[in-house]
């Protein structure tokens, strides 16, 4: 398959992407814990409501390594997306109390992600010939 090189302003906007919707993900869960403390999600299965808690570090997390274009960042997002769709259509399918609009766009918000993980990587280029790069410009 043959990779269309991305523009640096694609590649500028699908990291703004990344890093607002994580971002949605630390407002939504810091929200839901300053309203309701660590009861609120008392209706969910124990494990489910330590990943909801889990995830109000994880997501402010993969966005700070998103802005400083980490590419543990990429792995830490696919990681935390894939696994909270997981864990959230499940809930709606066998618990209940999501909305079908929430599991739907953070399904395509996971898609996305899918998508402009490989351009990114390649754009970020690895951690340590960056940091190679800016100490031989202080030599």
């Amino acid at each position: 398959m043959i990779a269309l090189a991305a523009s640096a302003r694609a590649l500028r906007v699908f990291q703004l992407i990344w890093v607002l919707g994580f971002l949605v993900g630390t407002t939504t869960h810091t929200a839901d814990l300053i309203v309701g403390g660590l009861n609120a999600y008392s209706d969910f299965p124990l494990g489910v409501r330590l990943f909801w808690v889990t995830l109000t570090i994880l997501d402010p997390a993969t966005a700070a390594l998103i802005i400083f274009r980490r590419r543990s960042g990429i792995v830490l997002g696919i990681a935390v997306i894939v696994a909270d769709i997981a864990v959230n259509w499940t809930v709606f399918a066998l618990v209940g109390g999501l909305s079908l609009f929430g599991v739907i766009s953070q399904s395509l918000f996971a898609v996305l992600i899918l998508v402009t993980a490989r351009p990114l990587w390649t754009w970020f280029g690895p951690s340590s010939t960056r940091e190679r790069g800016s100490l031989s410009r202080e030599a």
